[in-house]
């Protein structure tokens, strides 16, 4: 590792110019003018694969964003890694609360701000440049490896699943290995090992053929709004439990070993709850936070609108309302199943003078690895070289689908290490990624990379 880690202090500043130049390209996925910019992330990346000397680097059509792809082959009979990470980004509003422009890269206080600098452009790079440190000291590497880059994470990965199967055989690897999590804390190291899953649907109520004088029928006829309102209050107790039957009849419980090692962690209610500016914290009973956060499903209101939205008064009963709503499952849950629970008891309860269309959209299936499995277990040891701290086991309260859809395609484990930090502001004005942990991601890689074969006994 001395050779390597030389290279990477040696090289450290070009490393970060280079970053600096994939984050200044707009490559947001969700907008179609920058269906250009996505191409030259993609092509970004294409020539970054080459020039750290993968072979086969390409740009691979897909009905949407490109993947980029380039392999490392060298090593018959020993395993092979696919790794994956995306190049687009979400969009930037508000651009008012951005303290530099978001795609011009600034580095204050040790961190890196810019869109994308977090989630993703800045852990995929690291796999990129540590891979190229290894060639470039060692002459070879000590696995094959392949690289899958997408373009359409940020919008729902849609196109990804066709392709993989499509490809699989190209894609076909001996482990996936994601950094596309965040660290427990700047200096506590965390390998995630369950995401939860997701279920989404829209709830749109009509009553009357159109909005009526709320003085000429106020009384006599039904309000979409207070429909919809008693409507979506059937589905929770006052102590935040799902009321939905059937919703937790498939969930894997914690085991008690679980359990007894989230106890352990350096988390603290208290100042959790202050840091969001709460009164007070809430949810499902008997679970602590984190054990909410991680391991028990939700069922959210993410939005709710209908009648008059204007300045001032306008005496209107409306007649529709809609309200959006998410899921996040955990293991044993599908995202299928959980929205017929739903659509069945949204047509049980439908208030009287109403009718209800359920809209299904997007789902994702939760995930959880074998956390005992030698190429995660190599991870944790990975994160003590570089951090000089033991590496904790968690879980993560987001979804990922590709890992489910990576899992299914290979039956392989998918290791989850993560560089980025929670308060980093991904999907936020400000995002950042920290110095600090771009370069102990730097070493932690090397030396995972260095010491699989061992680990896999290969």
């Amino acid at each position: 590792m001395d050779a390597i880690e030389r290279h990477l202090r040696d090289k450290r500043e070009e490393h970060l110019a280079q970053l600096k130049s994939l984050l200044s390209i707009q490559s947001i996925s969700a907008l179609s003018e920058h269906k250009q910019d996505i191409r030259r992330a993609a092509q970004f990346l294409k020539e970054a694969l080459t020039d750290a000397g993968f072979q086969n680097a390409q740009l691979m059509e897909t009905a949407g964003h490109p993947v980029v792809y380039g392999e490392w082959l060298g090593k018959p009979g020993k395993p092979t890694v696919l790794v994956y990470g995306h190049y687009d980004v979400q969009p930037v509003d508000p651009l008012h609360l951005w303290q530099t422009p978001p795609f011009e890269p600034d580095i204050r206080d040790n961190q890196i701000y810019a869109r994308g600098a977090s989630d993703d452009k800045g852990p995929t790079f690291l796999h990129i440049k540590a891979l190229e440190a290894i060639l470039q000291e060692h002459g070879e590497l000590p696995v094959n490896v392949k690289f899958c880059i997408e373009g359409e994470e940020e919008v729902g990965s849609a196109h990804l699943e066709a392709f993989l199967n499509e490809h699989q055989a190209q894609f076909q690897a001996d482990l996936v290995l994601i950094s596309d999590t965040t660290m427990l804390a700047p200096d506590q190291p965390s390998i995630c090992y369950g995401l939860r899953g997701l279920a989404a649907c829209q709830i749109d109520l009509k009553t009357a053929n159109s909005d009526l004088h709320s003085g000429l029928y106020g009384g006599a006829v039904p309000n979409a709004v207070h429909a919809l309102v008693e409507l979506l209050d059937t589905l929770h107790a006052p102590d935040g439990t799902v009321t939905v039957e059937g919703f937790y009849d498939d969930v894997i419980e914690l085991s008690p070993e679980e359990r007894a090692e989230y106890a352990k962690l350096p988390h603290d209610d208290e100042s959790y709850r202050k840091s969001l500016g709460l009164s007070a914290l809430h949810g499902e009973p008997g679970y602590t936070t984190l054990e909410r956060l991680w391991a028990r499903p939700t069922l959210e209101l993410n939005g709710i609108y209908g009648g008059f939205q204007g300045e001032g008064t306008k005496t209107v009963i409306p007649n529709e309302a809609h309200a959006k709503v998410t899921c996040r499952l955990v293991p044993g849950q599908d995202p299928n199943k959980i929205l017929d629970l739903i659509e069945a008891h949204i047509q049980k309860h439908t208030p009287v003078g109403a009718t209800v269309t359920f809209i299904r959209q997007d789902g994702g299936h939760p995930y959880l690895a074998p956390y005992d499995h030698p190429a995660i277990q190599l991870a944790a040891d990975a994160y003590t070289h570089a951090y000089g701290v033991k590496a904790v086991f968690t879980r993560m309260g987001g979804s990922i689908p590709v890992v489910e859809t990576f899992s299914q395609l290979f039956h392989k484990p998918v290791v989850l290490m993560g560089f980025s930090l929670g308060d980093e502001n991904f999907h936020a004005p400000n995002e950042h990624f920290s110095l600090t942990n771009f370069d102990k991601g730097l070493r932690t890689l090397c030396y995972y990379y260095l010491n699989l074969p061992t680990a896999l006994n290969a």
